[in-house]
């Protein structure tokens, strides 16, 4: 349903396009998840859910995906203004 958008946060991802806001990086830590299961989270994932941000009205979607050991792992996200994918939070299923 999403795949234009999927396909453009996947470049995003390997063009090293992207930025983690520290919210994703503590649950990345809370999670002992690395970049690496991140990026692949994204690589293996298909967009589960879109949502509107209550913030600033926009659209950020939840790939559920796999970590680099194969876990269901779930990435949220959004694609900035600036042209950059925001990686909003990510946690293990």
């Amino acid at each position: 349903m999403y795949d234009r958008i999927l396909k453009r946060m996947r470049g995003k991802i390997r063009t090293r396009q992207y930025v983690m806001t520290l919210h994703a990086e503590e649950e990345m830590d809370d999670d002992d998840l690395s970049i690496f299961d991140v990026e692949r989270g994204i690589l293996t994932g298909r967009i589960v859910e879109r949502q509107k941000d209550r913030v600033t009205a926009g659209w950020k979607y939840l790939v559920e995906g796999e970590t680099i050991a194969g876990d269901p792992v779930v990435v949220v996200g959004k694609l900035s203004v600036t042209g950059k994918l925001v990686i909003i939070t990510v946690y293990l299923v």
